[in-house]
């Protein structure tokens, strides 16, 4: 026994050390990496375990699979995301917890690390700079050497108008001139950073002073339906879902950051998977403003 555990007190356990460890054969170590159960990676040929996510996923399975039967997600505001997660849980039924609860990019990454939810949905300003940008905004956090960051998918970032003000606000100079009404988003919202980062580009102009402040896009999208606004920060998805009209000012990239272990979680890679399916790709086209060329790739994390 003493040997056993001389041999696992590195950072990494071999096949036979971690079968050792988990008390099993090795055939059934083979068996959960091949379903993608437990955590490893592939070092010159071989497949190590990291001892802390060993000890980690232990825990999460522990319980009767409380937690391991658990997704919850919250962070920024994507109708496509809130598609898949809402079918996702029709089709586990009571098997499983999955949820999405839109929160914005800050506040989703304060509740991943207080370990309230498992993955934190972020987007924080262009695609081209979003592979340092959002790497950064995790290394505000403690745990983040514990976190990795996944791209969910691209998205086209603007402003929805109310359908009658389409033709004569061309660009973003002729609405913030244009005597309309604006909701904004909360502090912390990629919406809204987004928006400010394109304002500097016009440095003669200010925001305008917002009518109301919105916690979710589909609030935001909801004011102008109902009468109370003419533009808002926020997806051409949003913009088509409410039938509103669609103002485009770039593309950014939004990310899912969970921790490593999370990754691993059968339920996570299930909602990958159905981020590539074929059914979520067709509810995507209707939508708009995707793209999916980077879906599943780890963009931080690996080391």
């Amino acid at each position: 026994m003493s040997a056993v555990l001389h041999e696992n007190s590195g950072s990494f356990m071999s096949v036979r050390q971690v079968a050792a460890y988990l008390q099993v054969n090795e055939k059934k170590i083979y068996a959960l990496v091949s379903e993608g159960s437990i955590p490893a990676t592939k070092v010159t040929g071989k497949w190590m375990f990291p001892r802390e996510l060993i000890d980690r996923w232990m825990t999460d399975s522990s319980h009767g699979g409380l937690l391991a039967d658990r997704l919850v997600i919250a962070g920024s505001d994507d109708p496509l995301i809130y598609r898949v997660v809402t079918a996702f849980a029709r089709d586990v039924d009571a098997h499983a917890q999955v949820s999405f609860t839109p929160t914005g990019t800050r506040l989703g990454l304060e509740l991943l690390q207080a370990s309230r939810v498992d993955v934190a949905a972020l987007h924080w300003g262009p695609l081209d700079e979003s592979r340092n940008r959002h790497p950064a905004l995790l290394r505000q956090h403690l745990h983040h050497r514990n976190w990795v960051l996944i791209r969910a998918f691209g998205r086209e970032q603007g402003l929805m108008l109310r359908p009658g003000i389409v033709d004569r606000a061309t660009d973003l100079e002729a609405v913030m001139r244009g005597n309309y009404r604006w909701v904004h988003r909360q502090s912390g919202a990629g919406a809204q950073r987004f928006l400010m980062e394109v304002r500097k580009n016009l440095p003669g102009l200010r925001l305008p002073e917002p009518v109301a402040t919105a916690l979710s896009e589909r609030e935001a999208a909801t004011a102008i339906v109902l009468g109370q606004a003419d533009v808002a920060p926020g997806a051409r998805s949003a913009a088509a879902e409410s039938g509103l009209g669609f103002l485009p000012l770039g593309n950014e990239a939004f990310d899912l950051a969970l921790p490593r272990n999370i990754w691993f979680r059968r339920l996570f890679q299930q909602f990958l998977k159905r981020l590539e399916s074929g059914e979520c790709r067709q509810v995507a086209d209707l939508l708009g403003g995707y793209d999916f060329s980077e879906t599943g790739n780890m963009i931080w994390g690996q080391d």
